[in-house]
């Protein structure tokens, strides 16, 4: 077991790499950059911005003056015509642009490697900084949202396999596939209307993952304060995700329960809950778990960013996503590396849960 674990830690090493040179590549290819960025700013007349790369010793240099008159076709950089080159360079320094891809890229894998992820270009904050700071809302949803999920769909699940084409079936398939069509950022719309002081009722906060005085309060009235929070974001995203999976684990007991060993359990005088949770559970739940890390850091990342949004969060998905609207190349390969990192470590965490359901399944040796 130990060398298993050891092998799959290793592996981690060689796909965060080929994770990142790819992201690298495809960026670089990217139109647009900090750079560009930076001109655009500086021809829309941005003078703060024109001085803090011109000026030195509080005594600004005379390119500063010619910034706007200076041909420069030959640039690489779009829109740069009328920009003194120099500034061009003193920028391309600034965002760390003076260096060649390759060189670069070692230099960002280097770093990487002891969590050294540099500072945003444009938060003056250190990367490391900002992912400690958004990453407990991220993950606070995350957690919730797939705990709740999994607490509800995998008994609605078994139960719908038992009583597969009853009433109770048909019905709660009916509510599955209204809460499989409902997007979860329009439910949160609609929770907000109904019970944040939209038009009805006032009963949840707004924003937020905390109350402003939360250092002053007990620490009981801290844990409900934050669940009181934390309510309407996380029904919205269960609201979304419960659907499919309650369907795969009735799906995967259906066929469970139709093959030949179930048929001699019952032949033995075993009774329905002895052959359902002694034979069934366990060969069933191995394609639920399969999809644990999935779903996960799908929650974690792409379901909670929109309602990041809408219940005014700052989680680690917005920032991410507004780090790539902008270009701060530091924070998207950070935010790259660590949800990467997490989905590689929930993957090994769901091989080693595998084992533990079912002994039969022996990864080490294979």
């Amino acid at each position: 077991m130990l060398e298993y674990i050891l092998k799959r830690l290793l592996l981690i090493i060689p796909t965060l790499f080929g994770i990142l040179t790819v992201n690298f590549i495809i960026i670089q290819a990217a139109p647009g950059g900090p750079v560009e960025k930076a001109i655009a700013q500086i021809k829309g007349n941005d003078v703060s911005l024109t001085q803090r790369f011109t000026s030195s010793g509080g005594e600004q240099k005379q390119s500063e003056q010619k910034s706007f008159q200076v041909n420069n076709s030959d640039s690489k950089y779009r829109g740069s015509q009328g920009i003194d080159p120099d500034l061009i360079k003193e920028l391309e320094k600034e965002y760390g642009f003076d260096k060649p891809p390759l060189e670069r890229f070692l230099l960002m894998v280097k770093n990487f490697l002891v969590f050294d992820f540099g500072e945003s270009f444009y938060k003056d904050k250190k990367v490391v900084d900002l992912i400690k700071e958004k990453l407990p809302v991220s993950i606070s949803l995350g957690l919730w949202t797939t705990l709740i999920i999994y607490l509800i769909s995998i008994p609605l699940g078994i139960k719908k396999a038992i009583k597969d084409g009853s009433d109770f079936d048909l019905y709660t398939s009916s509510l599955i596939i209204i809460g499989y069509a409902i997007p979860g950022f329009l439910f949160a719309i609609f929770l907000i209307v109904m019970f944040a002081g939209g038009s009805y009722f006032d009963v949840f906060p707004l924003r937020g993952l905390v109350s402003d005085n939360w250092d002053e309060l007990t620490t009981t009235n801290k844990i409900l304060d934050y669940f009181w929070h934390i309510t309407l974001p996380v029904v919205a995203m269960v609201i979304g995700g419960f659907a499919s999976l309650t369907m795969l684990t009735k799906n995967a007991f259906l066929d469970e329960i139709n093959k030949q060993y179930v048929i001699t359990a019952r032949s033995k005088g075993l009774t329905q809950k002895q052959v359902l949770y002694g034979h069934v559970f366990r060969n069933a739940m191995l394609i639920v778990i399969s999809g644990f890390p999935a779903a996960f850091i799908s929650i974690l990342f792409t379901s909670s960013l929109l309602i990041e949004v809408i219940f005014s969060l700052d989680g680690l998905g917005l920032l991410g996503f507004e780090a790539a609207l902008g270009r701060d190349y530091p924070v998207v390969f950070a935010s790259l590396y660590v949800f990467t990192l997490i989905g590689l470590i929930m993957k090994l965490v769901s091989d080693l849960t595998y084992m533990f359901i079912d002994p039969r399944i022996d990864f080490e040796t294979r």
